[in-house]
């Protein structure tokens, strides 16, 4: 029987064992029809030209409100629904992206099976109508992302409650008529008012009750907190109508303003949905996408909205309290912008990020689809992303939204393929969230038909998340990223000399690497 050789190969003889035992189930147990392994040298050192695999977020939402992404229109047959997030995912996949940020509670309603809240009428076409025939939609998209390598972040809105994209009747179990004291009408929409504590109780139970049951990597949130302001006929500012809930703190002993209590109220809410998280599981991340400008002002040169003052999200306070694991400020705005400029921003936000989260900001990609004056070209993104880049304390970016990306509706996706996404990257790691490394695995090469393959196990008793698998052939070195799942590669078209493999955990860290010589 042919050797199989690993580079630092376990010293314990029952490891040794066990891998003898593999080989044999492997080469012989398969009524002849698989060869052992190919025979090759041992090196116990990396190779030294051996390249540095990148890392930068890249991601893209999908927003499911008004149907901006997914599905295309609401009520569409279920076989569709499917067709279109395969299609989504597919298209993330191939343009190297590594995450996508899935829209799962727009408007107190739900695009998965929930116990607190009634099905979406984006989804269904009816609030409180279940797909038919039945499917979870957000499992289902959990596991296409993870099938294709891609993160699966949540995406909740935790106070909006009605949005005026929908038409029909809201369902009968819907928060506004089982609990219609804590939801307030502020101009077309509904808000849960975040002064009650019943609301914010309620969207911290549905956001948890989400990362307990699903398998996903992040929770995110994205720049709706109070709502943004709204005027009347006359043009003139409307007051957010939460005058009761601010009487009945002040009543229980608050003495804040009420500009202050509501950021408090906030606030409130940011540090215990980070804190439970993390409490339930550790390795999921937690996101906010704010308003790009935190205050006017901030830097100097900059001007425009206050959220601060307007939608009371202290969004700055949140990223120095650590209250995050990654933010992704909007930065809606045009490299050249003097108001808005986004290096200024950016640089700005890199310099309140005292503890080190990952800073991955937001960019407004759907311009290349609009009319107009408001209409960018592709290369603008493709600047953005550059800058980004360059710039020290940032790690990727995030774009609104995926139909920009989709080939039918802009080429800013081949543009992305052609001059920044040419090659995969790794999410960055996290490792406050825990620097375990994953142990060494095992791995081997062998020829089935006339083709070589390579055969990845995870170290017994653990779970990788993804492999990083370089090759070295006649043309150098080459680097592909595959998911954990997949534990057999072939080598088509290809005859690597050498093969380095390294696990990564699911927070990103990089465990030892095993080098398996070719022929």
């Amino acid at each position: 029987m042919k050797r199989m050789m690993i580079v630092n190969p376990p010293s314990s003889y029952p490891v040794l064992l066990l891998l003898f035992l593999f080989v044999l189930t492997v080469g012989v147990g398969c009524g002849g029809g698989r060869p052992a392994a190919v025979p090759g040298a041992v090196s116990e050192r990396l190779p030294p030209d051996l390249p540095p695999v990148p890392r930068e977020f890249r991601a893209a939402w999908i927003a499911t409100v008004d149907n901006i992404d997914w599905p295309s229109k609401p009520g569409l047959p279920v076989p569709d629904q499917q067709a279109e997030m395969r299609a989504l995912l597919d298209r993330a996949a191939a343009l190297n992206l590594n995450a996508v940020i899935f829209q799962v509670r727009p408007t107190a309603d739900a695009l998965y099976d929930s116990p607190f809240e009634p099905w979406s009428e984006y989804l269904t076409g009816e609030s409180g109508r279940a797909p038919t025939p039945y499917y979870d939609p957000l499992a289902f998209a959990v596991e296409e992302a993870h099938r294709r390598g891609l993160e699966l972040h949540a995406w909740f809105n935790p106070y909006r409650a009605f949005h005026p994209s929908a038409k029909g009747a809201l369902a009968e179990t819907h928060l506004s008529k089982t609990q219609p004291d804590i939801v307030k009408a502020y101009g077309t929409l509904l808000w849960l008012d975040p002064g009650e504590p019943a609301a914010a109780d309620h969207s911290l139970r549905v956001m948890l009750d989400v990362v307990h049951r699903y398998d996903i990597d992040g929770v995110h949130l994205d720049d709706y907190f109070y709502p943004y302001p709204v005027q009347d006929s006359a043009g003139r500012p409307v007051e957010f109508p939460d005058a009761e809930s601010y009487a009945r703190a002040r009543a229980y002993g608050v003495t804040m303003s009420r500009d202050d209590w509501r950021r408090d109220n906030v606030d409130r809410l940011i540090e215990r949905l980070y804190t439970r998280i993390k409490a339930e599981k550790p390795w999921v991340k937690f996101g906010i996408s704010p308003f790009g400008i935190w205050r006017p002002g901030n830097p100097a040169s900059v001007t425009g909205f206050d959220a601060y003052a307007s939608l009371y999200a202290d969004a700055r306070k949140w990223l120095v309290e650590g209250w995050g694991d990654y933010f992704t400020p909007q930065l809606y705005w045009r490299i050249s912008s003097e108001g808005q400029s986004y290096p200024a921003l950016l640089t700005w936000w890199e310099e309140q990020n005292v503890l080190g989260r990952h800073l991955w900001p937001g960019n407004y990609a759907s311009r290349v689809i609009l009319e107009g004056n408001s209409r960018w070209e592709p290369e603008e993104l493709v600047e953005q992303v550059r800058l980004t880049r360059a710039s020290p304390g940032a790690g990727g970016n995030v774009h609104f939204s995926m139909k920009a990306l989709m080939p039918d509706r802009s080429d800013l996706g081949a543009r992305f393929a052609e001059a920044v996404y040419g090659t995969a990257a790794l999410v960055p790691a996290s490792p406050w969230l825990g620097d375990r490394r994953v142990g060494r695995p095992i791995a081997m090469l062998d020829r089935l038909a006339g083709t070589l393959q390579l055969t990845l196990r995870p170290a017994s008793g653990e779970s990788v998340w993804q492999w990083i698998i370089q090759t070295r052939d006649r043309n150098g070195w080459k680097t592909q990223i595959a998911p954990g799942w997949q534990q057999l590669h072939r080598f088509e078209n290809t005859e690597p000399s050498q093969v380095v493999v390294t696990p990564i955990s699911r927070t990103g860290v990089a465990g030892p690497a095993v080098v398996v010589e070719g022929l």
